[in-house]
């Protein structure tokens, strides 16, 4: 018996099927034709489709709110310190990278509109086994960030209800090791963004709409307030930590910038994908980036570097400061409450519609790809994931996922850009919507500049990478190798799907 008949091989193959058995190095190769995955569009792990119901705006919107916030109400105040008041060349520098890889994005949904985000393209360029990390990091990406912003969202309603003159326990408002047993109020947010979604795609676009648009008002409010106190003194010395500093809080802060692949995950769910996915992720970092910008001069501009250390919810207590008006600051806290939470709702989506495109392709069990039949989503693995979120966020204080998050999130942009280089080199013929601009230096760039980010974090959150790459490597032998549908095509059917042309197929269902 060869190796690959062994207890690792492809239950298809296994079963006697008309696939012979893959060794482990041509299954980890093996690539999903890109018909296959325009055949797949839209379905679950049954007969059921995603409800096609999105435009550019709800596509813009769900880009936005999974990215607009995260940084500046979350992890400002542990930013500053790293750079001084030079943070804001730091969202500057991770603004680039970023859009460097925005740019391979737009590209590769625009071709492939499918909703796996970086896991399916990497699934079509480099091959089953860099796929799966990729998804694996993708999990890592979007289940911890949003357990991430959670937690940030759960400082501001304390500042919220301190303003009020009340004042919520450290037991049930921050998570063990920070004095507390369980963050209730960020496992609250998590779990009614859960059921919101549960209910179904098209509503929970709408109400992200509606709190995007608000949290952009608020965060203008904050610019026009601050403003009031600017201070050009305090942007000397400029880095006062030196160029180390800033590159260091640049790696920290390029976490407020995973969000924008988010409307990649919608492209099963949006009505003409391949020209409103590249518009969508191209405006959505234009707007975040100038806000972040922003936001960050006149926080600086209002007070001194020094005074960010340990400071939470500093928005809030900049504008308490400077007006001395405590309803100010209590409006401003409710306002970045509903504001997180849309990226805490948009990323959720996102972690939801990947696991669907894992489930079709049998590396992740098939409940997370079930679509519901009345609500048009997958109703049983946006369960799974909440509670799972919820905990996370109940448990973990924010640090630690922040720099968790972003290792992830830099590591599956590296594999966007290489996809865009594979397929241009390999699929000329492809259909694109969307070219990238300057091609090859973007995207060698993007890679280059994700590779950088890396780099420069912390030698525990490289630990944590490591053994979180284990553990899913343990998971892939454990179910995915055994269940992969694309090991289990017959040479034949596999050589057929890889030739034929990719034409996107027509929208089956319209919005509801």
């Amino acid at each position: 018996m060869t190796a690959s008949d062994g207890p690792g091989a492809p239950k298809a193959a296994r079963r006697g099927g008309s696939a012979p058995p893959l060794g482990l190095g041509q299954q980890l190769l093996r690539r999903k034709p890109l018909g296959q995955m325009v055949q797949e569009a839209g379905s679950g792990t049954g007969d059921r489709k995603l409800v096609r119901s999105f435009g550019v705006l709800q596509l813009t919107m769900i880009s936005v709110g999974a990215t607009l916030g995260t940084g500046i109400f979350v992890i400002l105040g542990d930013s500053v310190p790293m750079a001084g008041p030079a943070i804001f060349i730091s969202f500057l520098i991770a603004g680039v990278a970023a859009l460097l890889s925005a740019i391979s994005y737009a590209e590769m949904a625009g071709m492939v509109p499918v909703s796996g985000s970086s896991y399916s393209y990497t699934y079509a360029t480099l091959g089953e086994g860099m796929a799966w990390i990729c998804g694996w990091c993708l999990v890592l990406e979007y289940a911890v960030s949003v357990a991430a912003v959670a937690v940030g969202a759960g400082q501001y309603i304390n500042e919220s209800v301190a303003g009020l003159g009340w004042g919520l326990p450290d037991f049930i408002s921050q998570p063990p090791g920070s004095g507390g047993a369980m963050n209730l109020p960020a496992m609250a947010i998590v779990l009614l963004s859960m059921v919101l979604l549960m209910r179904g795609a098209r509503e929970s676009a709408w109400v992200n709409t509606a709190i995007v648009l608000v949290k952009i008002v608020i965060l203008l409010f904050f610019c026009a307030v601050a403003f009031t106190a600017f201070n050009a003194g305090n942007f000397e010395p400029l880095m006062p930590m030196g160029a180390a500093g800033v590159s260091a809080a640049a790696s920290r802060v390029f976490f407020s910038y995973i969000g924008f692949d988010a409307a990649s995950t919608a492209g099963e769910e949006a009505r003409n994908p391949q020209r409103d996915l590249p518009r969508a992720i191209m405006l959505s970092m234009v707007i975040v980036t100038t806000v972040y910008v922003l936001v960050a001069v006149a926080a600086i501009g209002a007070r001194e570097w020094t005074w960010f250390d340990g400071t939470e919810a500093a928005l809030v207590q900049i504008l308490l400061e400077v007006t001395n008006q405590p309803w100010i600051a209590v409006v401003f806290a409710v306002g970045a409450v509903l504001a997180i939470t849309s990226v805490v709702l948009a990323v959720l989506y996102g972690q939801t519609r990947i696991l669907v495109s894992m489930s079709r392709d049998g590396l992740v069990p098939k409940v997370f790809g079930r679509i519901s039949a009345k609500r048009g989503t997958p109703v049983a693995g946006t369960l799974i994931v909440g509670v799972a979120v919820a905990l996370t966020a109940g448990l973990v204080p924010l640090g630690a996922l922040a720099d968790a998050t972003s290792i992830g999130t830099l590591f599956a942009f590296a594999l966007v850009n290489i996809a865009v280089i594979y397929l241009r080199r390999n699929r000329p013929d492809l259909k694109r919507s969307y070219r990238v601009a300057f091609y090859p230096v973007t995207p060698i760039l993007g890679a280059l500049m994700c590779v950088y980010l890396m780099v420069n974090l912390g030698g525990l959150t490289w630990l944590v990478f490591v053994l979180w790459m284990m553990v899913g490597m343990a998971a892939y032998f454990a179910y995915g190798r055994r269940n992969s549908r694309v090991a289990a095509l017959s040479q034949l059917d596999y050589e057929t799907l890889s030739a034929a042309p990719v034409e996107p197929a027509l929208p089956a269902r319209e919005g509801r």
